[in-house]
Formats: C-alpha cells, structure tokens, sequence
C-alpha cells in the first residue's frame, strides 16, 4: 500500500488481494479486468436501469423516471469525487471517513489499491454509489418534485451511501466485525430499499394508486433494461475481487445461475397462480431478484448454493411485490423494497449460510461456522436503522428547501414529462405507438 487506506482487519476480511504490509506493484492483469468491470457498472445505470424503469413506468411519466435516474448518475459521480470516496474510505471513526481523500487529494496517479490504480478503485466504488441512489428513486417516481430529489440524492450519498459503504468496507463498525459482503448485499440494495420504502410513506401515495393499471409502457425496453443489467452485474460482482483470478471468475458464474433461477422461480410461480400466464415481466423482475440475492455471497458461494440462492431470490421477490405491498398498502412504484430490500436481507443471511470455505476461506453456518449468522444479521438491523432514521431526516431537511415534497394534483394527473420537463417519449399527434 502506498498510502494509509483502511485498518488491516478491513483489508483481510473485504479485500483479500490488498497485501497489507508489503510493497504492491501494478498488475497489468488485474488492471485491465478492473477497467472492463468498472465500465460494466457503469452501463447499468445511464442506461440499464434508465431503460428497465421507463419500460416499466407509465407512459406519461417515462421520461421523468429516466431523468430521475440518468440525473442521480451525475449527481452521484460529482459528489462522489467531491467528498463521498473521502467519507466512505478515508479514516475517520467507525461511522464515516474523514477527509483525507477530498477532491481526491492525497491520490497519486501511480498510487496503488492492491495490484490496481488507485484512482480505478476510486470510479469503480463511484459506480457502485451512483446505482445505489438511482435504485432509490423507483420507489417514488410520478409524484415527487424533481428539485427535491435532485437535492435529496446529492445529501443521500453523502451522508447515507458512504457511511454505511465505510461502516461495511471502509475499516467502520461493521467491517471489523466479520461481516461478509462481497458487492454490496447490505451498502447497495438493503440501503436503497429501505431507503425508497420510507420515502414512500413520506410522500404518500401515488392518487388512486389501487386503481392505477400497472402495465409496463415498453414491455421491450423493460426487457432490454433488465438485460443490460443482467451484463453489467458481471462487472459488479466480479469486479469486486479487485483481480483478475479464480475468485472472480466464481463470481461470474454463480452470478449468472443465480440470476437463471430467479428469472425460473417468479415464472414457474406466476404460471402456476395469479391468472396462470408466465410473463416476460414477471421473468425480468425474478431475473433481478437473484441478482440482488447473490449480490453479497457472490464472492463467497458454490454453484450449489448460487442455484438455492436464487431460486428462494425469486420467490421472495414475488411475494415483496405481489402480495406484501397489497397486505400494507404501500406504493412502492417500482417495486424497490420488494425486490432490492427484502432479497438483499435474505441474500445478506443467506451468504452467512452458505458461505464455502473453498471458495474464499470464509465459512458460513452449512460449513460449521453457525456463528457468522450473527454479524450478517447485526449488518442487516444497522443497515436498516441508519438507513431509515437517515434517510427520513435528510427528506424532510430537502423538503424546506424545496418548499415541499410532492407534485401538484395538476402535474401528477397530466404527467412529469410534458408537464415538468416540456418533453414527451411518445408522440401522440401522428402515428401513434401502440402500448407494448
């Protein structure tokens, strides 16, 4: 290491190629993988999960839904040089980083993080922090005020994203207490659900919201979108070895069976309920669902357990949108709790379940080691807890200076995308589209 970076027990347990206490030389290896994968999370947000939630969203709201996202990328990029990197990976205390690292100062070109570029880690982190925001804003989407979440984003991975990313990986309370998150389990999609779930309780309900015909806008452009995704989580959890090695190349696979099975599971259900038709829909959403479940064991994981991992990822998926959200009433727009926060809690446990020890040295509760349950579940209620409390405080401060939260009954009616933005995804005057 050629700079002080995270405790050494941060780097044993989260970031097994950081030799700690030795000299580090660049890998041109490494390096190269790490620059594809940076690249491949990156796709996932201006243009994977942009277009899996403007397929999904009504048509009259498509574009906002987009901008809500393609904006929270760019946001989240500028912050994340500014002051997040420094906060989630500077030292600091065990619940946020100090400033060691603002505007990326005390960063040398040659610096390295392991046997790659410093500054690679820093953009391939930045991905990770700008998907995470943007995930949030599918919870909330047609009634929210675009100054106000504009702002809210800004404040979220400031002082949401990149405390919890240092209390998990950056040397904080978590992370020295053997915690297992190998991409983001807990930092990404519990953070983002739990955060868009209080949101939405927040904002209210979208009007008439039991009466609103969910249908996707682009059934086409939802499946592109989630395709997109589907190939950017290669770079996202294989990424997150830092190597180019037997550990990644694990990653990869038990990622893409894991996501299979989750597409299988929520089909195999909905085909065998509901009005007994397997959908594409239903298909794509399982697809996520085992993504998100394999998120954190993905580094630690068989093929074995990839395949139960992502089968129970689809089944919970499932039952988070179809038929918790109707128990509680909520409106969940795009379906952010149920599929990113509900399965990353499982997929958070359930790495602490299957953990292989031959896969990379840590063993979970199958493999004799029961207890590594309890610092997956101490992760999970703080993840919880700071995402919640934080998140709810940080939308009321935005909200004063916004002067309020929501839209106009008037705007929400005609939609944000003519109404707010001046722009439509679809013209109505000649040769109209048909509804995909």
């Amino acid at each position: 290491m050629t700079r002080k970076f995270i405790s050494a027990l941060s780097l044993t347990l989260f970031f097994p190629i950081l030799a700690f206490g030795q000299e580090s030389t660049l890998n041109s290896g490494d390096t190269a993988w790490m620059l594809i994968a940076t690249a491949l999370v990156v796709l996932m947000t201006p243009a994977g999960l942009t277009l899996f939630y403007g397929g999904l969203t009504r048509r009259k709201s498509v574009l906002n839904t987009i901008g809500m996202s393609y904006v929270a990328y760019c946001t989240a990029t500028v912050v994340w040089v500014i002051i997040g990197y420094s906060f989630a990976f500077g030292s600091g205390n065990g619940v946020i980083g100090g400033f060691d690292y603002a505007l990326l100062r005390n960063i040398k070109i040659d610096d390295l993080i392991g046997t790659i570029p410093h500054l690679l880690f820093v953009m391939f982190q930045g991905a990770f922090a700008a998907i995470a925001v943007a995930l949030v804003s599918g919870s909330i989407i047609e009634r929210v005020k675009f100054s106000t979440w504009f702002i809210f984003s800004i404040f979220w991975v400031m002082f949401i994203y990149s405390p919890i990313a240092h209390m998990v990986w950056g040397g904080g309370l978590l992370s020295n207490h053997g915690e297992l998150d190998f991409a983001g389990g807990t930092v990404i999609h519990i953070n983002a659900g739990i955060s868009g779930l209080v949101l939405v309780y927040l904002l209210g309900n979208r009007k008439g919201h039991k009466n609103i015909d969910s249908q996707p806008s682009s059934t086409k452009l939802m499946l592109l979108g989630s395709a997109l995704l589907w190939f950017g989580w290669f770079g996202f959890n294989g990424g997150s070895q830092l190597a180019a090695d037997f550990v990644a190349a694990n990653a990869l696979l038990v990622t893409n069976v894991a996501a299979a099975a989750g597409g299988l599971s929520w089909l195999i259900i909905e085909w065998s309920t509901s009005d007994k038709k397997p959908t594409l829909l239903g298909s794509a959403s399982g697809v996520v669902s085992g993504l998100v479940g394999i998120t954190p064991a993905s580094g630690y994981v068989d093929v074995s357990a990839a395949l139960v991992i992502g089968t129970f990822s689809g089944a919970i998926g499932y039952y988070g949108v179809v038929k918790l959200k109707s128990i509680l009433g909520y409106d969940d727009t795009l379906d952010v709790f149920g599929i990113h926060g509900l399965v990353g809690i499982f997929g958070a446990i359930a790495t602490g379940l299957f953990a292989n020890p031959e896969i990379n040295g840590a063993a979970g509760a199958f493999y004799g080691n029961p207890g590594q349950l309890i610092p997956q579940l101490i992760a999970v209620g703080a993840t919880i807890v700071y995402a919640g409390i934080g998140s709810a405080l940080l939308f009321k401060v935005t909200t004063l200076v916004t002067g309020g939260g929501r839209i106009e009954d008037a705007l929400e009616d005609q939609g944000m995308d003519m109404g707010y933005h001046g722009e439509e995804s679809f013209h109505t005057t000649d040769n109209p589209l048909p509804e995909a």
